[in-house]
Parts: C-alpha cells; sequence; structure tokens
C-alpha cells in the first residue's frame, strides 16, 4: 500500500479525530488541523501511536486570515497533498458575526473550507482526492443569495441547512472542474453523530438531543465515512458524488442545480477575495 499524506480538519475530536485516527492506523501520513491547542495537541498524541510522523496545526476557520496562514504553512510544509479532508463545522444558536463580517455559520462550514480548498487545490497529487463532510440536513437547505447571512429570518438550522447545502454544491463544482486532472470530489453525510457539534444549540433544544443522542451512530463510526472516502479502492477515480452509509445518493434538487453551484462558487470568490 502506498502512503498517503493526508490532511484532516476539525480533527482535534469528534469524527474528524476518528478520521485522522482510522488512516493513521492504515499506514498514512496524517496532518492533525483543530481550533483548540489542548484538544488538538491530545488528538496529535493518539494519531501519533499509529503515525509517529504525524503533525498538527491550529486554525480557526472562521478566520480567512487564519486560513489563509494555514494554506501558506501547509504549502511550505507539504511537497504535495494526497488527500485533503474538510470536515471541520460548527452551529450557532444566534445569529453571530465573524471578524470579516461573515455569518458564522456559513463562515465556519462552508467559507473556510473553500478558501483552504482553493488556496491548496494545485497541491493535491495526481489521483488525490478532496472529501467534504456535509449532511443530510442539506435537503432542508435554501440558497438566497440577496441574504446569505440571514440578516433576516435566522434559525440555527436554516443556516446550517445552508452552509450544508453549500457543502454539496461546492463538491458538485469542483468535480466538474477538476475532470481530467486525476483529482475527484465528493461530499458525504457521516450520519447523525453523537458529538459536541451540537453544543452550540439553543437551551430550550438541549433535551431534546439530550434523548437524539441515544439513537445517533458513534464518532467512530461517522469517522469511518470519512475514511471510506479518503482511502477506499471502491471510490478511485469516482467524483462529484453525495454518499450516505457508503453509498451514493442522489442529493437535494436545489443541490443539482448548476447554475446554482456556479453562482456559489463566483460569489465565494468574491466573499474571501479571490477574485
Amino acid at each position: 500500500m502506498t502512503q498517503k499524506t493526508i490532511v484532516v480538519t476539525g480533527a482535534s475530536d469528534g469524527i474528524g479525530l476518528e478520521a485522522a485516527s482510522q488512516l493513521a492506523s492504515r499506514g498514512h501520513h496524517v496532518v492533525v488541523v483543530g481550533r483548540n491547542e489542548e484538544k488538538t495537541a491530545r488528538a496529535l498524541e493518539r494519531v501519533r501511536r499509529d503515525d509517529p510522523s504525524a503533525a498538527s496545526y491550529l486554525v480557526d476557520m472562521a478566520s480567512l486570515a487564519g486560513v489563509r496562514e494555514l494554506a501558506a504553512t501547509l504549502r511550505a510544509d507539504l511537497a504535495s497533498i494526497d488527500v485533503l479532508c474538510n470536515n471541520a463545522g460548527t452551529v450557532f444558536a444566534k445569529r453571530t458575526l465573524t471578524e470579516d463580517g461573515f455569518e458564522s455559520t456559513f463562515a465556519v462550514n462552508h467559507l473556510g473550507p473553500f478558501l483552504l480548498t482553493e488556496l491548496l487545490r494545485d497541491r493535491i497529487a495526481p489521483g488525490g482526492r478532496i472529501v467534504n463532510t456535509a449532511s443530510v440536513g442539506h435537503y432542508q437547505g435554501s440558497m438566497n443569495f440577496d441574504d446569505l447571512g440571514f440578516e433576516h429570518g435566522y434559525q440555527i438550522m436554516r443556516a446550517y441547512g445552508r452552509s450544508k447545502l453549500a457543502n454539496v454544491l461546492y463538491t458538485r463544482q469542483l468535480a466538474r472542474q477538476l475532470e481530467g486532472s486525476g483529482v475527484t470530489a465528493n461530499a458525504l453525510h457521516p450520519g447523525a453523530v453523537s458529538t459536541n457539534i451540537w453544543s452550540g444549540a439553543p437551551s430550550f433544544a438541549k433535551p431534546i438531543l439530550a434523548i437524539a443522542k441515544r439513537f445517533m451512530v458513534s464518532p467512530q463510526d461517522g469517522g469511518a465515512r470519512i475514511t471510506y472516502l479518503a482511502d477506499s479502492a471502491e471510490v478511485a477515480g469516482l467524483s462529484g458524488g453525495y454518499y450516505e452509509k457508503d453509498r451514493i445518493k442522489e442529493p437535494a434538487k436545489l443541490a443539482q442545480d448548476d447554475a446554482v453551484a456556479q453562482r456559489l462558487y463566483d460569489e465565494s470568490r468574491r466573499m474571501v477575495g479571490l477574485d
């Protein structure tokens, strides 16, 4: 088996950490990216049990300057990347703005990963893969380009659904752009996973989530969904797909709209300052 260099964001805990650990146990060189210094250090220690050469980097995906700095550092430190797993994600109970002035759920879940991918895509090795953690929540997502940041009518699940719809739209757009390059892009729903991502949910929802967590899959199982798209021979060469339980599934109708995907791509480039 050929060793791959695999970058995993949101890898300080939850499904990102599980995926990083699983990929290291398969003999790959894993780069752990997290936001919290202490948690990321603990994650790196765990991953190094299987990959002594594993490295870690810190970034707040809400900060475009931070993402740019991370991309520059990775470009300097890594000759090439075989797999980029965009897994960092969050939700906010109340509408919150980043230092760049963007709605935080959209910024962390879409704009940050979008910018990182665009800045690194020429470093993805031939035969490499881009894996985006989306969600079944994208089926309820909308895409109002006149109010992407929900200045009007913000609700936690509406914001989350839009950000995850953006993940699927961007994945499909990437796949079209990368066609013929040997690099693939796919998105996945990791399952309803019992992790800390919902710690930002409003207080009234927490009793419901406490009950729901009893029926959620484990972080190990959710991480395995990322590992599958990152390393399975079954999906080699396949691109533009949305996967649930390691099987390709038709995404939301809106997620299949090429015009919406193109507009989101153009608008995202403008928002992150790539134009």
